[in-house]
């Protein structure tokens, strides 16, 4: 896994950052990783993109949580794959909002990518993402700060200039 730091400090007096990845892949594994993701994955890595998809570096028997948080930190970019369950899986929004965390703080790009799903359904968080969000409010009614964090986090990337793959 990703024990790394983000930048590797070398003696010159300016060294451009050194990433562990080049591109985090986030999406929802149920909706895509068959499918979309696999398939941008091998292309990716066709061209020599290094990316970090969450089933390939996962040492066994170690918690999830920090090892994706840290190959976020540590890739360049992240590749925000949404689709029409994305943002029933508190997993993909709490994963979301690290990458938000990592853009505004430390300049990574984010590139979202629309799978089968309009672009302004997740922007405005409408159809299955507006049902995804009334079931989070009612299951996490005693924090409603971190659903109002995901809903803001959405919003956010989904308003990104992005790729629309829809009928492809």
């Amino acid at each position: 896994m990703a024990s790394s730091s983000m930048q590797k400090g070398t003696s010159s007096s300016y060294s451009a950052p050194q990433w562990m990845y080049d591109v985090y892949l986030s999406f929802r594994g149920k909706d895509t990783r068959n499918n979309f993701t696999s398939h941008l994955y091998s292309n990716l890595e066709q061209r020599g993109i290094d990316v970090y998809m969450d089933d390939s570096g996962l040492e066994r028997g170690k918690t999830i949580e920090p090892a994706l948080w840290q190959a976020i930190e540590d890739s360049r970019f992240s590749i925000v794959v949404f689709s029409r369950d994305y943002a029933s899986s508190p997993w993909c929004l709490d994963e979301l909002v690290k990458i938000v965390q990592c853009m505004k703080e430390m300049g990574h790009t984010v590139l979202p990518f629309f799978y089968d799903v309009d672009p302004s359904e997740v922007a405005d968080q409408k159809r299955n993402y507006k049902k995804a969000f009334i079931e989070h409010k009612e299951k996490f009614s005693e924090n409603l700060d971190k659903v109002k964090c995901w809903s803001d986090c959405l919003s956010t990337v989904a308003n990104l200039s992005g790729w629309d793959v829809r009928n492809r």
